[in-house]
């Protein structure tokens, strides 16, 4: 049976599973990871660190006048949010990531998690959804697989909740086991190739009411989605995407040369080279739409901050790092 997405309405669905009891059990983890295609951990993000995030979401959106000056509960003002930054923008310039993965309690868990040092891709979405006005449409927003516009690069979603976000409010919801079988995208609907209403089965969702200190990981082919907020409030969530530091690694760095057929890199950690860019590569705009090789060279520069996997010489996904 597929999912019947009606208008406002969010389907009924079960819980996620808490993994926090196999954290540290490499076996029972890695069964998990494969069986579900997720790991959920409740509580075990030091909660003065997300605080702090939270501060920094909540002061630009005071700033904007979308909130009351130091309301922690982030209720919505109801100004026009004809010019509000819908991807956050001013946090996204700043960085605001880098302070929250450096520190000390939130590496300290990613590395006891992965075994091994993080390597964050620089992916990060900085989530300040206010109330729907239109609650005639279905609470789903885009239901997608991150692994399909990031060929290449296999790394896992971080998603931070910052806030409790109840099913008013919306948050993320996920199709359970989905990440084992094909691409569920459309391929004869370029340029961005959507998940049609009805290729995940209704019994697949699962969602949960998150709270601050919890984090759901998931595997880059997991399909999901964000849900419409039809609460009083911003619903406040950062995602990121990380790897282990000493897996096939993406290079993160600054263009040196591009045209439709070849671009070069220099990369942070010193790596560097000229790749092949063919039909086969995933070259992504900021919107996610697949750029078409010919456009290449229109929408990306000598200078500019890109993500880039290889395989054999040749560039599996070019992207910016937004």
């Amino acid at each position: 049976m597929s999912t019947v997405l009606e208008a406002g309405v969010l389907p009924a669905m079960q819980e996620l599973h808490v993994s926090n009891d196999i954290l540290d059990d490499r076996a029972a983890l890695q069964a998990a990871w494969e069986r579900d295609g997720y790991w959920f951990f409740r509580n075990v993000l030091d909660t003065d660190a997300v605080g702090r995030l939270r501060g920094v979401f909540l002061d630009e959106l005071s700033q904007l006048g979308m909130i009351a000056p130091g309301d922690p509960a982030a209720r919505y003002s109801g100004k026009n949010l004809g010019d509000f930054p819908f991807r956050m923008e001013p946090l996204a310039a700043r960085k605001t990531w880098k302070p929250f993965v450096a520190e000390p309690a939130v590496d300290r868990f990613f590395t006891r998690l992965l075994a091994d040092e993080p390597f964050w891709i620089p992916t990060v979405e900085y989530r300040a959804t206010p109330p729907v006005q239109d609650r005639s449409r279905s609470r789903f927003d885009y239901v997608h697989q991150d692994g399909f516009y990031n060929a290449g690069i296999p790394f896992a979603i971080c998603w931070i909740p910052l806030v409790e976000i109840d099913a008013d409010v919306g948050g993320l919801v996920l199709a359970e086991g989905l990440h084992k079988g094909p691409y569920l995208h459309d391929l004869s609907q370029p340029p961005l190739f959507p998940v049609p209403d009805n290729a995940v089965p209704a019994h697949a969702w699962r969602r949960t009411t998150y709270r601050p200190g919890d984090v759901l990981i998931m595997h880059l082919n997991t399909p999901h989605t964000g849900v419409a907020n039809y609460s009083d409030r911003f619903r406040l969530s950062m995602d990121i995407r990380v790897m282990g530091a000493s897996g096939d690694t993406p290079i993160i760095g600054e263009i040196t040369a591009i045209s439709q057929h070849e671009v070069a890199v220099q990369g942070e950690d010193g790596r560097s080279g000229a790749f092949t860019l063919d039909e086969s590569t995933y070259c992504r705009g900021i919107d996610g739409r697949k750029v078409p090789l010919d456009e290449i060279p229109l929408h990306f520069h000598v200078g500019d901050e890109v993500i880039l996997a290889s395989r054999d010489g040749r560039v599996t996904v070019l992207r910016p790092p937004h």
